[in-house]
């Protein structure tokens, strides 16, 4: 993997620079775990698919797991240099200066993600296909992650790590995507030019959810 360390310019404004972001390395994986976990710890979303008995633990395993492993792996997971934000993707089939998911990371998923989620397994998985069909048929990249530390929110470091894969999807005319749990994290991505496509709820109708995507832009 490649240790570059590019400078990211703003999306909004090209002619700005913002902080240092580079492609995540495989020593990078317990810090993107720790991060997504100080980050998400008490989202609504972890709440809801996670059981009170060990949910920190669970959910570090977790972005372990499908953060970490599988965005270094894949070569799809941007950080800042000290590894306080993080975003991670899954990238169309077969996209240039990508590697498909390990077949041991894969396996691990498989296993491990119905341990982590215990009895909010039926609903999680439920919602996960839910997902899966209201995702654009087309070729995407799809946002699976993002997370800033609290300590350093507030200076443009989600911005700047989702830079690199919306820059790529604007450079390949390619569609953007994602699923949010929650309103503002609509309005953080309507800033980007996500747009809603489906509002609708978990399938245990215990959390609101929205399917977004983003059509590349051209300047």
């Amino acid at each position: 993997m490649t240790s570059r360390r590019p400078t990211v310019q703003r999306i909004d404004d090209p002619d700005e620079e913002g902080p240092d972001v580079r492609l995540a390395e495989q020593r990078d994986v317990p810090r993107i775990a720790a991060t997504l976990t100080i980050a998400l710890g008490d989202s609504r979303w972890t709440r809801w698919a996670l059981p009170d008995d060990g949910r920190l633990q669970r959910l570090t395993r977790l972005n372990e797991l499908d953060a970490g492993h599988r965005g270094v792996s894949t070569g799809t997971a941007w950080v800042t240099d000290d590894v306080t934000a993080v975003a991670v993707w899954e990238p169309p089939a077969e996209a240039e200066g990508t590697a498909p998911l390990p077949a041991d990371v894969r396996a691990a998923l498989a296993r491990e993600l119905p341990y982590l989620a215990a009895d909010r397994w039926p609903a999680v998985a439920g919602t996960d296909s839910l997902i899966r069909s209201a995702r654009p048929t087309e070729p995407h990249w799809w946002l699976a992650h993002l997370g800033v530390r609290p300590t350093a929110r507030r200076r443009g470091l989600a911005a700047a790590v989702l830079a690199p894969g919306l820059v790529r999807c604007d450079a390949e005319d390619t569609l953007a995507a994602a699923a949010v749990y929650s309103w503002a994290n609509v309005r953080f991505l309507r800033g980007f030019g996500f747009e809603v496509t489906l509002t609708t709820r978990t399938t245990d109708d215990e959390l609101p959810l929205w399917v977004l995507v983003r059509q590349p832009q051209r300047r």
